[in-house]
Formats: structure tokens, sequence, C-alpha cells
């Protein structure tokens, strides 16, 4: 087994996330299985670190205590079949293309920030980035910022921006929902968000965004920031011009940068020539990228969160064991054996 990594250290799409963010910010980072026997645990991980750092760190002692091996930093060019039926691994970073009958992607979404679908974005000659591209909040210091997403991210951007001297204006697609903040009602939402995302990925749809099937909690920090009016949601604006946006009701307001965080799309452009596009949708079944024998997709669709990854990885663990045996693809699922024939066998 060779485990590849584009990145140079460990954290994923942690270590490039902006410092100003802390844990208690984020969506919940669950525990990998295992950590439990290093002490450490995300639940009571420190609050007053960056994420990037804490989630590095706990990742680098996860790798180190179970002697994981991983060749960093190598950055896949492509996957793609070859007469034999294997796929062929290419990189630069390889000294040869690396030869698989599977290909575990577990890729995420970091990489492939959905880009802005808006008349005028050329015309536009102030700043412009998406989250991934996100520093810090001083960097916009004195200007008047059009945030652009109706999740999480865009909601901690307007309060770091507002904090550090800037001036938001959020602007969202849709209304958003703010729910208040209760354990049972976020399970329920988490399941069913999930169930979404499955019906989707099997659909070979493209992927609903997380937040349009959850709606936001109103913990404590938001609800003050809605409180200081700085969560008064305008409609999206319908165009750019070079110095700002034109609103729905034509009027042209005048901002200085644009900060487009509207979320991400799985990152899987090295699979193009698998004919696998996020943009079209994916047919995928558990884990398995149906139409293409070999390919797993770890975290893709209801395997997005960190909790749903975990099952997901155990269960692709399962069928690329099974897939290497038999050949058969889609693996089949376990037969679950009832309480009777268990008795019986025993």
């Amino acid at each position: 087994m060779t485990v590849l990594d584009r990145d140079p250290s460990t954290g994923g799409a942690w270590q490039h996330r902006w410092e100003a963010l802390r844990l208690g910010d984020a969506h919940r980072v669950h525990d990998l299985p295992g950590m439990d026997e290093l002490g450490i645990t995300f639940e009571t991980a420190p609050r007053d670190r960056p994420a990037r750092d804490v989630v590095a760190e706990y990742y680098r002692r996860f790798e180190d205590h179970f002697r994981i091996q991983v060749r960093r930093p190598v950055e896949v060019a492509s996957v793609r079949r070859q007469r034999d039926g294997r796929l062929l691994v290419d990189s630069e970073d390889l000294a040869a293309p690396l030869t698989a009958k599977a290909v575990v992607a577990a890729v995420g979404t970091w990489g492939a920030p959905r880009q802005p679908e808006v008349p005028g974005t050329d015309l536009f000659r102030g700043v412009q980035i998406t989250t991934a591209a996100y520093r810090s909040a001083a960097d916009f210091a004195g200007l008047r910022v059009a945030v652009v997403g109706g999740g999480t991210s865009a909601i901690g951007f307007v309060r770091e921006l507002a904090d550090a001297g800037a001036a938001p204006l959020w602007f969202t697609r849709k209304p958003v929902r703010f729910l208040e903040a209760d354990a049972t009602l976020g399970e329920d939402l988490g399941r069913e968000s999930v169930r979404l995302q499955d019906e989707a990925a099997r659909a070979g749809q493209e992927l609903p965004s997380i937040v349009s099937t959850t709606g936001i909690p109103l913990t404590p920090r938001i609800r003050k920031l809605r409180d200081r009016g700085l969560l008064e949601r305008r409609p999206m604006f319908v165009r750019l011009v070079t110095d700002g946006v034109v609103e729905q009701d034509g009027h042209t307001t005048v901002v200085d940068a644009i900060i487009w965080a509207m979320g991400f799309r799985a990152d899987l452009a090295p699979f193009a020539a698998l004919g696998v596009d996020a943009r079209d949708g994916v047919e995928v079944d558990r884990g398995c990228a149906v139409r293409v024998p070999g390919l797993f997709l770890a975290g893709y669709g209801p395997q997005a969160s960190t909790v749903s990854a975990n099952r997901g990885a155990r269960r692709i663990a399962r069928d690329v064991g099974a897939y290497l045996t038999d050949g058969q693809w889609p693996p089949p699922q376990p037969r679950r054996v009832g309480a009777s024939e268990s008795i019986t066998r025993a």
C-alpha cells in the first residue's frame, strides 16, 4: 500500500486555514479511531490556539504513534486506465508512475472552491478571493467588503472583518435559516443532510451544499453578531461593475473587495481522464465510483463530515480488500447474519 499526500505536512486542508480560525468557530472535528490510545481528543482540544496548528499536531501524533508511512508532498497530476485495466497514477513528484488495481481518492474539497457565476467578474477592479485564499481580516482594514455565501465560513468572515475595521456587506443567494442551538435538532438535521448527500451521490447528481440541508445553528457567537446588526443579509447582486456590485433593485453599491465564500466541490481534477467530474456529478455508492472499477471516493457526499468519514473509511477499507480478492465491482455488501442463523451456526 502507498499513501500519497500533496501537502507538506499533516493536517490536510486544515493546515491552510487562516490564523484566526479556532476549533470553536468551525464545524465539529471528530476523533480518529485510536486517538484515545494517545490520550488526546478534539473534545478538549485547545480553543485559544489556531485550529490549523492543533489539528496538524494531533494528526502528526496519530501518524507517528501508528507508524503510518506517508509520502509527501506528492501532487498527483492524473489517474488513467491502462490497457491491462489497472490504474496509472502519475506525478512529477514521483520517480516513475505508480500502477494499482485500486485507488482510494481521499482528496477532500479545499483545492476546488466554487467559482462565481456572476456577470462582470472580469470587470471588477477590486480584490476578489475565495475562502481558500483568505488569510487575515487585517488585509481588508478600512475597506468595504462584499462577503458572498450562506455558510459558517462566510459568517465568520463577517465577524472578523468588522472587528478588524472593515465594513462587511453580506450577500446570499437564498435567505439563511437560523436554528436555535439544540443538540437533538442538530443530530436530526445532520442525519437528514447525510441522507440527501447520499441520495445525490447514488443518482450521480451534483452534491447539495451542507448548509442548504441543515441551516445555521444560532450559537451564542452568531447571536451576538446578529444583535450587532452585522447579519442583515442582502439578496445576491446581479452583476459586477468596475467599482462595485449592482443589486437587484438596480442600485450600484461600491465595494473594494469581494470574498467568495460559496463552499467547495470535491477536488477530482486528477481523475478527469476517467470521466469523473464533480461539476457534473459522480455516481457513487458506498464510496465506490460505480462506473469506474477500482476507484473509491473516500469523503465524498455522505462521508464528507469527519464522523461519517470514520464510518466510510472502515467500509472502504473492507471493500478494497474484497475487490482485490475477487475483482467484483462494485464490491458486494456483506450479508447480514440474523440472530437465528447465528445461533444455528454456533
